[in-house]
């Protein structure tokens, strides 16, 4: 039984997810929830405390998928750099076509909230740290491998990357090219301070 309750209990947050993923916090009411994840508002209480306190485990399920994704890349290549550049073609172009929204989850959110929702708002810039902080990690073991220089910033260049990830998938809201985000993708890696992975 215990395990019955547990998958039930992520059933819900993946489908939650998906749904405040397409529609927003706000416009995501108490009915679309009870419609989707199949639960009455009482047992949504119950279970996770409100509307927003799904929210916060949706929002942490959608960074915990983001991470997860970026791994698989890393364990898929010997390149960091190989790896990043992987990692941005997936949700920039791959998940565009399957995904619930081409943006972000965490910068929708961003965009969306206001301060009468401090506590959300909060959360999901803590969420984008946790990314922007494991990108640095890769590029961390970019400088291992030689493929950056052992000068190179890599606080700074991975808020760098998580800009233009950020400003990708907005951008891809605009054409229905993927070669044409492909080539974007490339142009980031194929200049400075990537040089150094072509040697």
């Amino acid at each position: 039984m215990p395990k019955a309750t547990r998958f039930d209990h992520q059933t819900v947050v993946e489908k939650a997810t998906n749904l405040y993923w397409e529609k927003g916090f706000h416009a995501t009411s108490m009915r679309h929830l009870q419609e989707v994840i199949d639960m009455r508002p009482g047992s949504i209480y119950a279970s996770f405390g409100s509307k927003e306190g799904l929210f916060r485990e949706a929002l942490q399920h959608y960074a915990d998928l983001s991470l997860a994704q970026l791994a698989i890349h890393t364990q898929n290549t010997d390149s960091p750099v190989g790896a990043l550049k992987m990692f941005f073609k997936s949700v920039v172009i791959d998940s565009r076509h399957t995904a619930p929204s081409s943006m972000c989850m965490l910068v929708k959110t961003i965009s969306e909230l206001t301060d009468d929702n401090s506590e959300l708002l909060a959360e999901a810039k803590r969420l984008l740290s946790v990314i922007e902080q494991s990108l640095q990690d890769i590029l961390q073991k970019a400088k291992e491998h030689g493929e950056l220089s052992e000068s190179e910033n890599t606080t700074r260049l991975a808020r760098y990357l998580q800009m233009q990830l950020m400003g990708l998938r907005a951008y891809a809201r605009t054409t229905d090219s993927d070669a044409l985000l492909t080539q974007m993708i490339d142009d980031i890696f194929v200049h400075e301070p990537f040089l150094l992975k072509s040697r």
